[in-house]
This record gives C-alpha cells, sequence and structure tokens, in this order.
C-alpha cells in the first residue's frame, strides 16, 4: 500500500461526502482511506459507510480528540506513506500522485504542497495559500522552514517510519505544531510541490468559537517544542521568531475571547513568555514582515490590550 490517508471525523455530515468524493477519484488507485470516527451524533457515519469503495475504511475511537483519532489512524493503517485530511476539507483528484511521485523519485521523507482556503458555504476561494519555494533540502539546512511553512500536519505526505516512537500530544490543545517540527527535524530530506493540491474550509466565526481557556494549552506545545530543540543551535533564531509570531497572532485574537479578562491574562503570560524564552524579541527579524501598526502593537502588551479592547467581538 502506497499511501494511507487518515481523516478524523466529529460530526461533519455536512462536508464530508465532498471529502470523501475527492478522495476515492485520486487518481493514485493504490490508496487506503481511514475515517476515525471521534464520537459523532450526526449521520457521518452513515454516510461514510454508504460508500461501497473497499479503500473507504470505517473506524471509531472510544474517547475523543483529534489527536486521539490520528493516533489510532496510524496504529491501523498500512500504507509506505502517511496524508492527514481533515473531514471537511478536500483535495484534488492528482494529489496523492503528484506527492508520492515526488517523494518516490526523489528519496524524500516529507513532501509539501500548496493549498486554497475556501468558504464552508459555496466552497469559494477565499485565499491562495502559496508557501515558499525551495529546493529539497533539510530543516538543518532551511531552519526557517519552521516559520515559513505552516505547521499543521495536513498539505503534507510523510514516510511512515518518521512516526517511530512519535505520536499526537493527548490531551491539549495546539498539538500539531510541535509534532510536525519534530518530524521535519527528523526527515532526511524536505520537498515540496508548488502547486495548491488541498482546499481548507474556513468556517465563519471559526475563531470566536475556538477562544476560550485552551488557548493557555500553547504554552504547554511550546514548552515541549523548546526542550525538544534546547541543544540543536542552527534552529534558535528560527524558534524564536515562530514564538514571537504564535503568540503574538494569539494574543491579537483575543478580541475574539468573550471573557475578555481571560484575553488579558493571556496577552499577559504571552508577553512573559516570549521576553522570558527569546533573545531581544522586539528586534527580531520577524517583525520585519508585518505593517508598521502591526509592529507597534504586537511589540507592547499595552498596546496589544488596547487593540482587543476596541475591536473586542464577543
Amino acid at each position: 500500500m502506497k499511501v494511507s490517508v487518515i481523516i478524523p471525523v466529529y460530526n461533519s455530515s455536512k462536508y464530508i461526502k465532498k471529502c470523501i468524493d475527492s478522495l476515492i477519484s485520486q487518481t493514485l488507485k493504490d490508496a487506503e482511506f481511514l475515517f476515525i470516527d471521534n464520537g459523532s451524533t450526526d449521520d457521518s457515519p452513515l454516510i461514510i459507510k454508504s460508500y461501497k469503495d473497499e479503500r473507504v475504511k470505517y473506524l471509531k475511537t472510544k474517547e475523543r480528540g483529534i489527536s486521539i483519532a490520528r493516533n489510532y489512524g496510524l496504529e491501523k493503517s498500512i500504507g509506505e506513506t502517511i496524508c492527514f485530511v481533515d473531514s471537511d476539507d478536500y483535495v484534488k483528484e492528482d494529489m496523492l500522485e503528484k506527492m508520492y511521485r515526488k517523494m518516490h523519485d526523489e528519496n524524500l521523507d516529507v513532501v509539501i504542497c500548496d493549498y486554497n482556503t475556501v468558504d464552508s458555504i459555496n466552497y469559494n476561494i477565499v485565499r491562495e495559500d502559496k508557501l515558499i519555494q525551495f529546493n529539497n533540502t533539510t530543516l538543518k539546512d532551511t531552519p526557517n522552514l519552521s516559520i515559513d511553512i505552516n505547521l499543521g500536519p495536513c498539505n503534507k505526505l510523510f514516510k511512515r517510519e518518521l512516526f517511530n516512537g512519535l505520536e499526537f500530544p493527548v490531551g491539549i490543545k495546539y498539538e500539531d505544531f510541535k509534532l510536525v517540527s519534530i518530524l521535519f527535524d527528523k526527515a532526511n530530506k524536505i520537498g515540496k510541490v508548488n502547486e495548491s493540491l488541498c482546499f481548507f474550509t474556513h468556517h465563519a466565526n471559526s475563531e470566536t468559537t475556538t477562544m476560550d481557556e485552551r488557548i493557555f494549552d500553547i504554552f504547554i506545545s511550546f514548552d515541549e517544542l523548546l526542550y525538544y530543540f534546547k541543544d540543536k543551535k542552527y534552529i534558535k533564531k528560527s524558534l524564536d521568531s515562530l514564538v514571537i509570531l504564535k503568540l503574538t497572532d494569539y494574543c491579537l485574537l483575543q478580541k475574539y475571547q468573550k471573557n475578555l479578562k481571560l484575553g488579558y491574562k493571556f496577552i499577559d503570560e504571552a508577553f512573559e513568555y516570549i521576553e522570558k524564552n527569546t533573545i531581544n524579541y522586539k528586534s527580531n527579524e520577524c517583525f520585519n514582515k508585518m505593517n508598521f501598526f502591526k509592529q507597534l502593537i504586537s511589540k507592547n502588551k499595552f498596546f496589544t490590550k488596547f487593540y482587543c479592547r476596541i475591536y473586542h467581538i464577543s
């Protein structure tokens, strides 16, 4: 089996048919599609089971959580390579073939592709996400991959052996960027298909539905990530940028936090974390990519809180 595609499912009946159709239409036929039901209470299981394609496999976990679903999929899959797709997303019909061929022909451990973000109603393209282009490389040779490439597990194809001894962290939010960073570090060679091969669905009010106390889990993920890389000096500068970019962005997103006091608490802890774990953060080159207004706000805790209060959306 060339490719195992792992798809966590939780109450996705509105979108999952488009996801399944895009997978069973793949030009690469030697693949399996593992739909891991994570406690759905809607018609998602019935829709999945209605497909008679033997490549479509329905599995169910006893516990809930996207990490649990992905880990179970890794355990039950048999492909030589692993791909992750979310149940409300879909892919181009030649995605797996193009990514697998590049991996096989150029002896890569990870292949990345560009993607489009679409709206959840008409699937119109909201944004074309063109990532940086690069020649086949490693994280050691190109440490800025950690900030220039999105660190979610989707839009990527991984060799299975990279996951030996690894799994998605369970019980915390923001679990994926730590694991993907480690997978990048383990890879002997990383390549990219410079084409948008998958479509991520953006849901209205998605920011408001995720702003709660779980936002503080990001500190746990960063602690574990920094510990893993603590003796790898080649990536220190890029990790500083990653910490600053992620945390300042999430600080600005506190305008969606229903409890603004909780948002202020996160902002306080985020700036404390940045000051403690990065060097001269206000001089970090990551700010050069921001416009003047965003730079001014992102460098200053008081301005960040003021911005969130002015634009608060409860």
